[in-house]
């Protein structure tokens, strides 16, 4: 008998490397043997979760020894009278990239085509390849996700999803409703948009579209990660028709939410004050980011989130050498990975102390690349 590898992977696993989409702060602060003095790259916010949601996780960490309700009933009931429909059409899971990856496997099977723009969010493309999906990318166009170049590409090959974020992570950029709703009238039959909506609250008036919760064309993917303040908490959701929210069931970790993450995102729900404070703080941030880099000679593109997308001036290779001057200079930061728009590097909105060492450490960052 010959002995066989264990353990036996499956075929597509085997096919696929070991890697994961983003390498973290914590493992470049362990590969460089100190930490950063600013966190400027992840697009977390700074600025930090409502009081009332700290409360209420301190509260619920004494009953951290029993399993999150499984059906998120409170939360859920929360969300659907914030937005005006029904629970049925909301499910909660494990911040927006769980619930990507519960999507996906949902829909996508080995060969089933999957459409999105090159160089958009990756942990959506790690999903699909994950379950065997076939991804078609098309290019940005003028730094945006390009709605029409995706519906044409979507048409040709069959595809059963089509993601597009809005506003656009890495460039920061922003379709109005109008052109999102266009969009959805436009998907050919049989495929589903997924509409990653995790900066809407940054967005200007006009942005979110008018979307009838059961058209069955559309899913919208929301957080609590980024404007609540809550990304280590892991709490999304998504808006939908309710058969394919009913669908999660089939697949989605019942007990993957935490009683401590539940309890923060409602009370984070109940506190717009909280929530205009960081908008109006993200909105200062992001204006201080644009004049520093205007200091160094990069062009800082319009946002709609809580980052800005620093135009370098030239190519990949110069944007990465000021990206890796930032590092050597203990400020993490991140650039897009897809030409054109890895000409960019991508800065977080900070706190003022934050931002006065990006002032302080890019001119030096600029200068030594100008004078290679």
């Amino acid at each position: 008998m010959t002995d066989r590898p264990v353990p036996r992977y499956t075929s597509l696993v085997d096919s696929l490397p070991a890697t994961v989409p983003f390498v973290g702060p914590e493992t470049q602060e362990r590969a460089r043997g100190r930490p950063f003095a600013a966190r400027l790259g992840a697009n977390e916010s700074v600025f930090g979760p409502s009081p009332r949601a700290l409360e209420a996780m301190a509260a619920a960490a004494h009953g951290a020894w029993m399993y999150g309700d499984p059906e998120s009933h409170d939360l859920r009931a929360a969300l659907a009278a914030h937005h005006g429909i029904a629970p049925g059409n909301i499910v909660v899971g494990e911040g927006i990239d769980g619930l990507l990856g519960y999507l996906v496997r949902l829909m996508v099977g080995p060969g089933d085509a999957v459409v999105t723009s090159a160089g958009a969010y990756p942990t959506f493309n790690y999903h699909v390849a994950g379950f065997g999906g076939a991804l078609h990318t098309v290019p940005y166009r003028d730094d945006h996700e390009d709605p029409e170049a995706l519906l044409e590409v979507a048409r040709r090959v069959d595809a059963k999803l089509v993601y597009l974020a809005n506003p656009d992570n890495p460039m920061g950029t922003w379709h109005t409703a109008t052109v999102i709703e266009a969009m959805v009238a436009a998907m050919p039959s049989g495929c589903v948009l997924v509409l990653d909506e995790a900066y809407v609250e940054f967005a200007p008036d006009g942005t979110a579209p008018n979307i009838a919760i059961e058209d069955p064309r559309v899913i919208r993917m929301r957080t609590f990660s980024k404007a609540h303040g809550m990304a280590g908490a892991r709490v999304g959701y998504a808006l939908g028709a309710e058969d394919l929210i009913t669908a999660f069931n089939k697949v989605r970790n019942h007990f993957g939410m935490s009683r401590i993450g539940q309890a923060g995102a409602l009370a984070a729900l109940n506190d717009p004050s909280h929530l205009a404070h960081v908008v109006r703080a993200t909105a200062s941030a992001r204006a201080r980011i644009a004049e520093i880099g205007a200091e160094s000679g990069l062009r800082a593109l319009p946002s709609a989130t809580n980052f800005v997308t620093l135009d370098c001036g030239a190519d990949g290779a110069r944007a990465k050498a000021i990206l890796q001057g930032l590092i050597a200079r203990d400020l993490f930061v991140r650039m897009p990975f897809v030409s054109p728009q890895d000409r960019c590097i991508r800065i977080s909105a900070g706190t003022p102390e934050m931002l006065d060492l990006l002032a302080e450490r890019l001119p030096d960052a600029v200068a030594e690349v100008n004078h290679r």
